[in-house]
């Protein structure tokens, strides 16, 4: 409990708002946010009081001066966004808690000029009436992948569950136990296909699920056979699975649909430019799905959104559903995948401007020098006391996409003698910019795979003032 001889001269908030440093600040700032800082301050110094026994005893001149020297940083934290931009030094691509894929600088104009003032959203210039938002996407997905038509909603989990709803409410959805996984946030396939309304039945086992456990598990109430990619781990060893086009000759045979939720399904053939590990969309119609689900800010490299590609036959009603409406994508995202979506009609282009394409393919050679730039720069600022090497590490697709595969990177490795590298990786965290680093083999890793080189500056500045910072 707070000391109440320690407390006892705090003043009040009404009497602080009254004087004449408060009111000087009021001139420049909404009163509403002036109140809630001087709130927190005061919590501050309860909270101090709480775990700090007797300590000293001060005058309320001495508590209002305190507060008054604390109130401008408690001011501007307080008006700060909560969304802030992060160096990402993880050497993760996508890394799902730090907002994924990065968009192009022409998908950051589309939704600039998108969210600056009004659009043709829902309007045929030329006809004068209303069209539907997903012409402007549509053309374009349907030229990459081949498929007859598409559709397209606000995430993947939400195009899954369009299409259990829409195409096997009320009835059995066939998915071999070894793919019932759980995605980021602990969503899980059973959930989504529950809310849906299907019926789960399993087929198979955790590592062996071969084509006769489907044929024998189908009855006059399959509505569907869904093959599901494991996002984000591996089964190895005594394993056997059945491939998307088997499954697909026999939903033809017995007159089931077949869809495959890719999860971080690509347009770009990462296997082509030698790193195996998923398959294309195109690719993957190809197999004979009647429909499949990708999402739209992993491997595609665009904003938060769910691709359906498919069959006319079993796309087009999924338009009118419903839950089209309530999953539908915003302009914003729209116009970030349209632009992200028009860079892919020349590869060279979205090998050179979609970051994610550029970060998980750029070169080893590349990737050194950009480490040894960092190196430099924070040597150029005096060093701070730091102990920088360029170390050989790997780098990983991430968000649950090529979870095998481990990209070779070089890391720019960090110790300093007298501050421990738990800290410094928290002081970085907590620094600006905030900067997301790892820790490896008693090292501070900064792995400059997901540093563009415009963040090296910002990067070298953080560092140091991480090492010089006392706390």
């Amino acid at each position: 409990m707070p000391d109440p001889q320690r407390l006892r001269n705090l003043p009040s908030v009404a009497s602080l708002m009254e004087s004449g440093d408060v009111r000087r600040i009021l001139e420049r700032t909404p009163r509403a946010v002036v109140v809630d800082a001087v709130r927190r301050v005061l919590l501050a110094f309860r909270r101090e009081a709480a775990g700090g026994g007797a300590g000293t005893i001060r005058t309320r001149e001495e508590w209002t001066s305190l507060l008054l020297s604390r109130l401008p940083a408690e001011i501007a934290g307080g008006e700060a966004p909560s969304l802030r931009r992060v160096i990402n030094a993880t050497g993760i691509v996508i890394h799902t808690n730090l907002g994924r894929a990065p968009l192009s600088e022409e998908a950051v104009r589309a939704v600039t000029e998108a969210a600056s003032g009004y659009s043709n959203l829902e309007f045929d210039l030329a006809a004068g009436t209303r069209s539907s938002r997903l012409l402007h996407v549509e053309e374009r997905i349907l030229a990459l992948t081949g498929a007859e038509s598409a559709h397209v909603v606000n995430n993947n989990a939400a195009a899954v569950l369009l299409c259990l709803a829409g195409m096997a409410r009320g009835r059995d959805v066939l998915v071999s136990r070894g793919e019932l996984v759980e995605i980021g946030g602990s969503f899980r396939i059973p959930d989504i296909l529950a809310e849906s309304g299907a019926t789960l039945v399993e087929v198979g086992t955790t590592n062996r699920t071969r084509l006769a456990d489907y044929e024998t598990a189908v009855t006059g109430r399959t509505a569907l056979l869904l093959k599901v990619h494991r996002s984000n781990f591996t089964i190895s060893g005594f394993t056997e699975e059945v491939p998307a086009a088997e499954l697909a000759v026999l939903g033809d045979r017995l007159g089931i649909p077949v869809m495959e939720d890719l999860g971080s399904g690509a347009v770009f053939d990462f296997a082509a430019a030698g790193i195996p590990g998923t398959p294309t969309i195109r690719q993957a119609l190809q197999q004979g799905p009647g429909v499949v689900t990708v999402s739209g800010d992993k491997l595609l490299g665009g904003p938060q959104a769910g691709i359906i590609a498919g069959r006319k036959a079993i796309v087009d009603p999924l338009k009118k559903h419903p839950l089209s409406r309530a999953l539908r994508i915003d302009k914003l995202c729209l116009a970030a995948l349209e632009a992200t979506l028009r860079l892919y009609a020349d590869e060279r282009r979205a090998l050179a401007r979609v970051p994610v394409l550029s970060m998980i393919a750029e070169e080893e050679g590349s990737v050194r020098l950009r480490a040894r730039k960092l190196v430099r720069r924070v040597g150029a600022g005096g060093g701070a006391g730091l102990a920088l090497s360029v170390e050989p590490g790997h780098s990983s697709p991430g968000g649950g996409a090529m979870p095998e595969v481990r990209i070779p990177t070089f890391c720019v490795a960090v110790t300093h003698p007298d501050v421990r590298v738990e800290e410094l990786e928290e002081r970085l965290r907590r620094g600006d910019p905030p900067v997301a680093a790892r820790i490896g083999k008693g090292k501070l890793l900064l792995d400059v795979r997901t540093v563009r080189d415009g963040e090296l500056p910002g990067l070298a500045a953080a560092l140091l003032a991480a090492a010089a910072r006392e706390d």
